[in-house]
């Protein structure tokens, strides 16, 4: 007969079964011009390994941290968000300082919460905003994160193609042509450029992005303001699904994630 207080088998099983390890959401900002893009690379830095190295550092445990977006290398995000499983309930406020004391300044964690298990940074998101500045006159502080193009740009051109792209579209004619998708249709909900101070600023919001999609969809645009490109021109390339005929890939240092919407 079993003593009693004692745990048998089956009591230590269903314990284990029934542990659910406390899940994190981190809000993240990072230049990503030193990077990898975040995913973790088998040589090269990343902004997912640096973060899962130093929560090793201060955890003692490896904590694999899954993020809402996989940006490229040299891509940047404003609003990045992740989550993480812990074996242990830890000091956030303490954690957080921990984390940005060990990681490089060009990475910071700028919120941790306790989410419910429920919660996945990238299922559970339901809106992302891309970011992509152009620069119209040379930049000295601004030069890593935007690109810089000198001739005159036609605004009103490139806003007539932005309203082309929303609603539900199959972009693989702005998708790089290696990457490996179920499918290529995404809905976008709003495209826009606009001025500010001396940049001027694509900013779209999608339910999903293909890989390279948002430069692609800048490089075209351009050669729209140029008046290399004509709108039905752009019309053939997004019905094409074919990314041989799309335009230039802008350069990455101007694109910024800007939010996840959940």
């Amino acid at each position: 007969m079993q003593k009693q207080g004692s745990f048998s088998n089956l009591n230590l099983i269903f314990l284990v079964l029934n542990y659910s390890m406390p899940r994190i959401r981190l809000d993240i900002e990072y230049d990503g011009t030193k990077y990898h893009g975040w995913q973790v690379q088998a040589k090269d830095q990343s902004v997912q390994g640096e973060i899962q190295r130093a929560i090793k550092l201060i955890l003692k445990n490896s904590c694999r941290i899954i993020g809402a977006g996989r940006t490229d290398s040299g891509v940047h995000a404003r609003g990045q968000v992740a989550h993480t499983d812990c074996l242990t309930m830890p000091d956030l406020p303490r954690l957080q300082r921990s984390l940005n004391g060990i990681l490089r300044t060009d990475i910071r964690i700028k919120a941790l919460e306790i989410v419910p298990d429920g919660f996945h940074a990238r299922y559970s998101a339901k809106w992302r905003i891309y970011r992509y500045q152009i620069a119209c006159v040379p930049q000295a502080l601004s030069r890593n994160f935007c690109w810089e193009v000198y001739s005159p740009l036609d605004i009103e051109a490139m806003n007539t193609a932005a309203g082309m792209i929303t609603g539900e579209h199959d972009f693989k004619s702005f998708c790089r042509a290696q990457a490996q998708v179920a499918h290529h249709r995404c809905t976008v909900s709003d495209a826009q450029w606009y001025e500010s101070d001396e940049l001027l600023i694509f900013e779209i919001k999608a339910n999903r992005f293909l890989h390279g999609m948002v430069r692609s969809l800048v490089g075209t645009m351009v050669d729209i303001g140029w008046g290399k490109l004509s709108h039905d021109k752009f019309r053939r390339i997004l019905a094409a699904k074919d990314r041989s005929v799309a335009s230039q890939t802008a350069p990455a240092k101007g694109l910024i994630l800007e939010k996840i919407e959940y």
